[in-house]
């Protein structure tokens, strides 16, 4: 495996900490513990590049170049952070005016990048580069019994293609199944959850997001996993809402799918972020005692 810097983002400081909280002790697990990048920036998010595309860049691009100054790459947990890094990388990259432009201001203000960083996501890096079959003897408790709902979302698989198909992705499923958990067969993995139109256009967000639930429950899943701290926002804390305005009941568990990894290597349930879960887990916990497999 590469040497990569820990690109956390804001997200995973506040109101994602269960998935830093996961993401460290797994990788610190299967042997790759991974280091934060020193002085990292908020990426800026999608919606900066809405409001200034070069500016955005730009904000991405000293990130980029911190990493390069370390000889790494960059490992960024986040679906949004992922995405607006690699958008940045690929734009500077690309020889554009306005790209050439603003490796000049950058190279200025003392944050010179030359374009050798790549960025990559955890789901890319534990399948691709670690490998399934290293993971599987690192399981020390198979999650024997627990049916999964795989929820890719938007951002980690589109548009960018690198590691997985953007219509019927496969990789998280396959990281499921070889920690023992079977991925149900989840139509809606790929569908949007509506971004941040739960708190813009509350009635659009909330229909995105019913569907994503029924949909998770039709086929029977004990817990939906996701890679994307919006996505597990959207999905776990409008619950109360989408059962009160749909008269259905579709509560289910979202978790970050690191925390699930971290129970099958072994980890202690304490320490991967489950009290922060907002949704009761006492069906899921029965599920693991009942169905869980020591190796």
């Amino acid at each position: 495996m590469k040497d990569y810097a820990y690109f956390p983002g804001c997200s995973l400081k506040e109101n994602s900490k269960h998935y830093e909280e996961s993401i460290l002790p797994v990788f610190k697990a299967i042997g790759h513990p991974l280091e934060e990048l020193e002085d990292w920036n908020c990426c800026g998010a999608t919606a900066y590049f809405s409001v200034d595309n070069d500016m955005a860049a730009a904000v991405c691009g000293r990130n980029l170049s911190l990493a390069e100054k370390q000889g790494k790459d960059i490992l960024a947990p986040c679906a949004g952070c992922y995405l607006t890094l690699k958008k940045s990388n690929l734009f500077l990259q690309s020889g554009a005016p306005e790209a050439k432009k603003i490796l000049g201001d950058l190279k200025r203000s003392g944050c010179e990048y030359q374009g050798r960083s790549v960025v990559k996501h955890p789901l890319e890096v534990l399948v691709r580069e670690i490998g399934l079959d290293v993971i599987r003897k690192k399981v020390v408790r198979k999650l024997t019994g627990l049916k999964v709902a795989c929820y890719y979302g938007c951002q980690v698989v589109r548009p960018y293609t690198d590691f997985d198909d953007p219509d019927h992705p496969t990789s998280l499923d396959a990281l499921m199944e070889a920690l023992g958990a079977e991925p149900v067969d989840y139509s809606a993995k790929t569908r949007c959850c509506g971004g941040l139109l739960t708190g813009t256009i509350e009635n659009v967000g909330l229909r995105l997001n019913h569907l994503l639930l029924k949909e998770a429950k039709r086929k029977g899943a004990d817990v939906i996993v996701t890679v994307c701290p919006l996505c597990l926002f959207n999905l776990e804390l409008f619950q109360d809402k989408i059962i009160k305005t749909y008269k259905e009941d579709v509560r289910i568990p979202i978790l970050f799918f690191s925390q699930l990894m971290g129970l099958a290597l072994g980890l202690s349930r304490d320490d991967l972020g489950f009290s922060r879960s907002t949704i009761p887990l006492d069906a899921f916990w029965a599920k693991i005692r009942n169905g869980g497999q020591n190796v």
